[in-house]
């Protein structure tokens, strides 16, 4: 059965989903993330489909996540605490229409109002056992292309698809 066009909107947690999750300090502080080579192309083509936007509670790392995030990939990015993480999704409107990614504890509870939720192959077991689906590609290796594929592949209707492909088309004929 092909499935309904239904959702509108894709966000990403960064931290455990873009990046590997880990942190690297010197004396000084925070001073770099590890973030994946490929996740760009998955947000390029899921970016046809569906609004895309990134949150982050990383305040200390919040310069690096905005510099590849939304200067380099241009996703809309919004920092939001772990406490004040399921009111910012309550207050999204209609959540059967939202997918989520994200790999930690404080993302089980979300997973549980949303559409459709995703967690990276090394999120905590908690978040993998909680969620829709579990990518193969562990965080910062390719989780967020991972799910971006599956969710063309699974989510969106023929219709959308062939829509996309016809203007793709389209334009390389100008």
């Amino acid at each position: 059965m092909e499935p309904m066009q239904k959702f509108e909107k894709i966000v990403f947690d960064v931290d455990g989903v873009f990046t590997t999750g880990q942190f690297l300090y010197t004396e000084d502080g925070k001073f770099a993330k590890i973030f994946g080579a490929h996740d760009n192309d998955g947000i390029k083509k899921i970016k046809n489909f569906l609004n895309v936007e990134a949150i982050s509670a990383d305040k200390r790392g919040w310069n690096i996540t905005k510099k590849r995030i939304q200067d380099d990939m241009g996703i809309p990015l919004t920092e939001v605490s772990e406490s004040e993480r399921l009111e910012y999704f309550k207050k999204m409107g209609d959540l059967s229409k939202v997918i989520y990614m994200g790999d930690g504890l404080h993302d089980i509870p979300i997973f549980a109002i949303v559409g459709y939720s995703i967690a990276p192959a090394n999120a905590v077991p908690q978040a993998k056992m909680a969620a829709s689906y579990v990518t193969q590609a562990r965080s910062g290796e390719g989780a967020v292309l991972d799910a971006c594929l599956h969710v063309i592949e699974k989510l969106i209707s023929v219709e959308s698809k062939e829509k996309i492909l016809a203007q793709e088309i389209e334009l390389q004929t100008l």
